[in-house]
């Protein structure tokens, strides 16, 4: 069994009420709940975290260095383009990471085609919308031989 977790920042808690033709209507919980069936059903553990918090998310993800975590989904947000010290806890806690956004963001604003996360992430699941969770999920656990 492995041990994964889902962190999701800046205003990915108003999923399903802001600019749905980018975030498409699923809410987060929606979506965490679906992706914590599927783990379940593969027979691993998913726990979930969204903030707001820059700092919050940060302790977060150091805490999953600690916890026996065999790999993060991350969808940073905004974070995306402006967190280098985001990055640097992904890069300190040594685990497997897979990068999801909603949007394309390769053919969003300007601002938001560049990543922090992209070339230190296992890949990059964007464009699919909530369906790019699953995908992801489905990544991590094939590149941690759990699937």
């Amino acid at each position: 069994m492995a041990r994964y977790l889902l962190v999701n920042g800046p205003n990915l808690n108003l999923l399903g009420q802001r600019e749905s033709a980018h975030y498409g209507r699923d809410t987060l919980a929606a979506i965490e709940s679906r992706l914590a069936v599927l783990a379940q059903d593969a027979g691993h553990e998913l726990d979930t975290f969204q903030t707001n918090g820059e700092g919050a998310l940060i302790d977060r993800v150091q805490a999953a260095g600690h916890e026996h975590c065999d790999g993060i989904l991350l969808n940073p947000g905004g974070f995306t383009h402006t967190s280098v010290a985001l990055r640097d806890a992904m890069i300190a806690t040594g685990l497997p990471f897979v990068e999801i956004h909603l949007s394309n963001i390769a053919a969003r604003e300007p601002f938001r085609q560049h990543s922090y996360f992209s070339d230190i992430a296992l890949g990059t699941v964007a464009g699919f919308g909530a369906h790019g969770y699953e995908l992801a999920l489905a990544a991590l656990m094939r590149a941690d031989g759990a699937a």
